[in-house]
């Protein structure tokens, strides 16, 4: 007797409300950057926090139909450069495809091999920890080898938008 096909089940929440919704909460920019057997790959993202202390691990996002994406899965090593508030430029041009994203890019290697961008607030040089699908995107665990970062105000994304802070505070943090 044949049984019944479950029925894919639609979505609790319609994509463009749960976007909204997201674009609500800041975030940092970062260009997560790697070598790759072709050149250096790099990207724009802002799906980037810390998992954990001890050990020191971060995780970022990367869209399955990225054309970046063999790389990064291929990449034993990587950095995160997260973006000071004079990064627009760079942000934009690591979000554009088709284009050479490390023309003009002031970087260095670091000891993992992977570019670290001059003029980063912040950098975290990682070794691949692991991997995990979820949904449309492939989660990427790093361990940070090294890092170091400069007293200036970050670039953010809010609202759909690049943003920079005026350096004010919001009361007392006790």
């Amino acid at each position: 007797m044949p049984t019944a096909q479950p029925r894919k089940q639609r979505p609790a929440v319609a994509g463009r409300q749960f976007r909204d919704a997201l674009a609500q909460f800041a975030t940092g920019v970062t260009v997560i950057t790697a070598r790759a057997p072709h050149g250096f790959v790099g990207f724009t993202a802002n799906s980037f926090n810390s998992v954990s202390l001890d050990p020191p691990l971060v995780i970022w996002c990367l869209a399955l139909r990225s054309r970046s994406l063999a790389a990064f899965e291929g990449a034993k090593r990587y950095a995160v450069n997260v973006l000071a508030h004079d990064q627009v430029g760079l942000a934009r041009r690591f979000s554009r495809p088709h284009t050479d994203r490390f023309a003009s890019v002031a970087f260095r290697l670091g000891e993992a091999g992977a570019p670290l961008i001059e003029g980063s607030a912040a950098w975290l040089e990682c070794r691949h920890h692991a991997l995990h699908p979820a949904g449309d995107h492939m989660l990427f665990i790093g361990e940070v080898l090294a890092c170091a970062h400069r007293h200036v105000s970050p670039l953010l994304w809010h609202g759909g938008r690049y943003r920079v802070s005026d350096g004010r505070t919001s009361g007392r943090d006790d």
